[in-house]
Order: structure tokens, then C-alpha cells, then sequence
């Protein structure tokens, strides 16, 4: 019985729904490119916002209705709660790139949680390697990391100039502290991409192993009792991964906010 138990938990690995896998490769030159299924995941969400958020506002009406509604309202929230108290009379400026970067994490954020690979294996029989959490690959939530660190920083040149961006990259200290207060707002600037990306990772990473695990006990011990217990604890934790989704693409636009109004004031 226990070899039986050790050989179930051999072959089940919670980290199978969530690691990058090739669904093709390509020769550029000498260079093999794999094409994954996070990449394909990351395609899709942008072409469905392409797609969906101009249908959703191309519509004039008065009284918005439906998706336009809701997409509207979104936005205004965005723009007046998160945007404005941060970048006040420079909102306007970056508030595309605020928009984006929310509907984006949370497009990606969502499309992890639906179960294609698992519904197609149901229903066909047959394995594929679509769909996917982008944002539990931390090269995925890197990529987005490094994109709002340049726009921090381009943001701030843009706004001050290069020279006045440099003198004001400390807050005011005294002369014999700013070789100091230099380095550590070097190290910082740096850092800040770090922790959004791994924020974003880890917190999507982590969802998905305890629902695998949970799910995992019912071929661990296949029992009836187990197995209802799980799919309810399942059914109770997909809810609390639907709002991390969400809290999780507020919180690195959040972030991405704060650090470009951090950069764009001179008085930083």
C-alpha cells in the first residue's frame, strides 16, 4: 500500500498546470525559437483586448449599457481613485499606460484560471499544450517589470530633462549624505522591478499549486469523502483566486502609478 501511495505521488506534480511548455519550435539563422504555451496565452489576452475593449466604448450612447458600462467604470475608477491622487494634473499623460498594463495582468490573470488544457483532455481524450497562467512565469511577469521600469524612467527624463532628473533623483540631504542616498535610490530604482515581478508570480504560483494539490488528493487517495471535500475546497479557493486576480492587476498598476509619479516630480 505504501509503495502504491509512493508511486501515485511520484506521477502527480502540482507544478504541471503551471510550468512553460513548447507547443512549437522555429529556426531563425542558428537560433531555435520555441513558441510556449504562456506565449500563446499572452498572445491571445492581447488580441482579445484589442478586439473587445475598442467594441466595448466605440458605442456614444448617453447611458453606457453592458460591457461598455462596465469597462467605463473601470476606467473612471482607475483614472480618478488610483491615477489622479498619485500623478494629479499629469493623469492624463499616462493614464493609457495605466489602463493597459491593469486590463492586461488582469487579462492574464483570469485566462490562467480557465482550464482548457484539462476541459479538451475531457472531452477529446486527446493532450494539448494551450492555455496556461502567463503570470505564474516569472519571464512573463519580468517582461512586464522591465517595461514599467523604462517607463518610469523615460517618463521622469521626459517630464524634467535629463540633468534636472539626475539632480533630483535624491530627495534633499545634506551634501555629505547625497553620495549616500545616490546609491541607495540606484539600488531601489533596480529593485522595484524585482519585487513587481516576483510579487505578481508568486502570488499567481502559489493559487494554482494549492488548487493542483487539493485536486491531487483525490488520485492520492480516491475516495468519495476526499474526493467531495476537494472539489468544494476547490470550488470555495477558485473564488479567492478570482479576487487575487483581481487585487493582483491593482496592485502592479498601483505600483507602476506610484513609481512614475515618483519619478515625474521634481520635488522627489
Amino acid at each position: 500500500m505504501a509503495g502504491l501511495y509512493t508511486g501515485v505521488l511520484a506521477d502527480f506534480n502540482p507544478l504541471l498546470p503551471i510550468v512553460s511548455r513548447p507547443i512549437f519550435t522555429f529556426s531563425v539563422g542558428r537560433w531555435e525559437v520555441a513558441i510556449s504555451n504562456h506565449m500563446f496565452t499572452v498572445t491571445i489576452a492581447m488580441v482579445l483586448l484589442l478586439v473587445a475593449i475598442p467594441l466595448a466604448t466605440r458605442s456614444r450612447r448617453p447611458v453606457p449599457k453592458g460591457l461598455q458600462n462596465l469597462v467605463e467604470s473601470v476606467c473612471v475608477f482607475l483614472r480618478e481613485q488610483l491615477a489622479m491622487p498619485i500623478l494629479r494634473e499629469r493623469t492624463d499623460r499616462y493614464i493609457g499606460f495605466i489602463w493597459t498594463a491593469f486590463f492586461f495582468t488582469l487579462c492574464l490573470n483570469l485566462m490562467g484560471m480557465i482550464p482548457i488544457e484539462q476541459a479538451v483532455v475531457l472531452l477529446t481524450g486527446k493532450e494539448i499544450r494551450l492555455g496556461g497562467p502567463a503570470t505564474a512565469n516569472i519571464w512573463v511577469t519580468g517582461a512586464m517589470a522591465i517595461i514599467a521600469f523604462f517607463m518610469t524612467h523615460i517618463s521622469g527624463i521626459k517630464e524634467q530633462g535629463l540633468w534636472h532628473y539626475i539632480v533630483n533623483f535624491t530627495p534633499p540631504v545634506p551634501w555629505w549624505l547625497k553620495p549616500l542616498i545616490y546609491l541607495l535610490e540606484i539600488i531601489s530604482s533596480f529593485v522595484r522591478p524585482f519585487t513587481l515581478a516576483i510579487r505578481l508570480f508568486a502570488n499567481m504560483v502559489a493559487g494554482h499549486m494549492v488548487l493542483a494539490a487539493l485536486l491531487g488528493l483525490i488520485l492520492v487517495f480516491k475516495n468519495y469523502g476526499v474526493a467531495v471535500a476537494s472539489v468544494l475546497g476547490v470550488v470555495a479557493l477558485s473564488f479567492i483566486e478570482l479576487l487575487i486576480a483581481f487585487l493582483q492587476a491593482y496592485v502592479f498598476t498601483l505600483l507602476s502609478t506610484l513609481y512614475i509619479g515618483l519619478s515625474t516630480a521634481p520635488e522627489h
